[in-house]
């Protein structure tokens, strides 16, 4: 049985520690997109912190349908936040690749999460930060995030939290319902998670949690995605020459 205020609290405490360790006097930079996990992160490091030191950054790529979720997040919460439109950076960067170079589509799509870990770090040495990683545990579970874009960071409070754990934390911190049960998007392709996954988020955090999988056909799938993608939660080889 999931005990989500334990949870919550054991959470808010090691995000204290972690500042305690790694910069007592720093503040929390999170990108805020609107969706559960980033409100869920950020809300954890206001009670952790105190609004003060969680500041958030909004990357719009042009126009972004759901930005007022955004915006409701940073002022249910009272953090102070920066919006960057990321969309000049993009074009430009892709304008300067050579004709003969054509992007694949998924590096077109990985291409502004990667930015975006970017602006957040600017920001963040900027205003003596340290950045928050949103990914939670099923996300990553099946490597559903882009190395070097949103699964990098300084430290991660979701980590080894499904989604269905995340929302429970995100309801006991008094969230606005709209954005912890908000239909998640990628916000790259245009698609939902789950149409992208095909598999829902319940059915994976099940089997994450209790190895208990009904269809063969998503139970492979799973374990082939899980298998391939282990290599982004691993820390990059290194040669170790025997001097």
């Amino acid at each position: 049985m999931f005990d989500a205020i334990k949870v919550k609290n054991s959470c808010v405490e090691w995000i204290k520690q972690f500042f305690k360790e790694n910069g007592s006097d720093c503040n929390a930079v999170i990108g805020i997109s609107g969706g559960k996990d980033s409100s869920v992160a950020a809300a954890l490091c206001v009670e952790a912190l105190g609004k003060d030191r969680v500041i958030g950054v909004l990357m719009p790529c042009g126009v972004q349908g759901d930005i007022d979720c955004a915006y409701k997040l940073c002022n249910h919460l009272g953090i102070k936040y920066y919006e960057v439109n990321i969309k000049d950076c993009i074009d430009g960067l892709k304008s300067s690749f050579p004709k003969e170079l054509e992007l694949s589509r998924q590096s077109d799509i990985n291409l502004p999460p990667r930015i975006r870990m970017s602006t957040l770090y600017a920001v963040s040495q900027s205003v003596n930060g340290r950045v928050v990683n949103t990914c939670n545990l099923s996300e990553d579970w099946v490597g559903y995030s882009t190395r070097y874009g949103d699964a990098a960071g300084d430290f991660s409070p979701l980590s080894n939290l499904t989604v269905t754990e995340v929302k429970e934390i995100g309801k006991i911190l008094g969230l606005p319902e709209g954005l912890v049960d908000k239909v998640p998007i990628d916000g790259l392709c245009g698609k939902t998670d789950e149409e992208n996954l095909g598999f829902t988020y319940a059915e994976l955090d099940v089997y994450i949690r209790t190895g208990k999988m009904d269809d063969k056909q998503k139970k492979e799938k799973i374990d082939s995605m899980h298998q391939r993608n282990l290599f982004k939660l691993q820390m990059m080889p290194s040669f170790k020459p025997k001097i």
